[in-house]
């Protein structure tokens, strides 16, 4: 094949990129755009600050913002000592099960939501008795995100170069030492990718938490109350709420932000620590 031809298969490729990244992008920008249209007699401070009122249809949403916060604390309380725990081991052993448990871990992490959230009402909430409550929806998402956060994370500490390992061991550091000032400060990309990644994950489950946190949209003042997710608002707004189309597009455009504050949050401590390492 001639040299012009080449040139013209990768102009017709960058073109095809180019055009479905526009659209994606087209797209994402209309759904935007289409929700603030909507949500824009709502949004407002007190929308924010104020419990909802009417099933949601006035008021605002400060009490699920609350529930949301709880859960996640829940959820993450469970994920991070469990998570990382997972991927160092895993990402330090040569044993041959390493695979078959990283292979397990892929299937956990397409088991639909909905049979984890009965696997979460069934065990927290009827057998450990937390009922519908914020505790038995956080450890629900747990089980939920943990198979995705520990797969990252192992990826992640994956990437360490060995000789940064070997370097540490011929220097007579401890293994802790390693792990803590060396191992995971180089993985700290991967694993703020995966805190990232789970969060979203988290915030974006409505099934699962219905059938374990609940859908009250009272404030709550224990982990053992019921709880209502902005998801789960979003849902219940839009699809059982005659009038509730406003409040549902404001919660959205919220939910939005918040997942926006997350990746912006994650890439300013990245570059910090990737400022200081330098």
């Amino acid at each position: 094949m001639s040299d012009q031809a080449w040139r013209w298969r990768d102009r017709c490729l960058s073109g095809a990129v180019l055009i479905g990244t526009c659209v994606l992008l087209g797209a994402f920008l209309w759904l935007v755009v289409d929700l603030l249209i909507t949500a824009w007699p709502r949004l407002t401070w007190s929308f924010l600050a104020e419990i909802p009122r009417r099933s949601g249809r006035s008021g605002g949403i400060s009490s699920i913002l609350v529930s949301t916060a709880l859960i996640l604390l829940v959820c993450w309380s469970v994920v991070l000592p469990l998570g990382l725990g997972a991927a160092v081991a895993l990402s330090s052993s040569q044993h041959r099960w390493t695979q078959w448990v990283r292979t397990s871990l892929d299937v956990l992490s397409g088991i639909p939501s909905i049979v984890l959230g009965m696997f979460g009402m069934l065990v927290f909430g009827d057998l450990m008795g937390l009922g519908f409550s914020i505790a038995s929806g956080g450890l629900t998402l747990a089980c939920m995100i943990l198979p995705l956060v520990i797969r990252v994370a192992d990826a992640a500490l994956r990437t360490v170069p060995k000789g940064l390992i070997a370097n540490a061991s011929a220097l007579g550091l401890s293994r802790t030492t390693t792990l803590l000032h060396l191992i995971l400060p180089a993985a700290m990309p991967g694993l703020a990718a995966a805190f990232a990644l789970g969060t979203a994950r988290a915030l974006a489950e409505t099934a699962a938490l219905v059938f374990t946190a609940g859908a009250s949209d009272r404030m709550p003042s224990s982990l053992a109350d019921p709880g209502r997710t902005l998801s789960v608002h979003i849902y219940e707004l839009a699809m059982n709420v005659a009038g509730g189309d406003a409040s549902a597009a404001a919660s959205a455009i919220v939910l939005l932000i918040l997942l926006i504050l997350i990746q912006a949050g994650g890439s300013a401590l990245l570059g910090r620590i990737s400022g200081t390492a330098g």
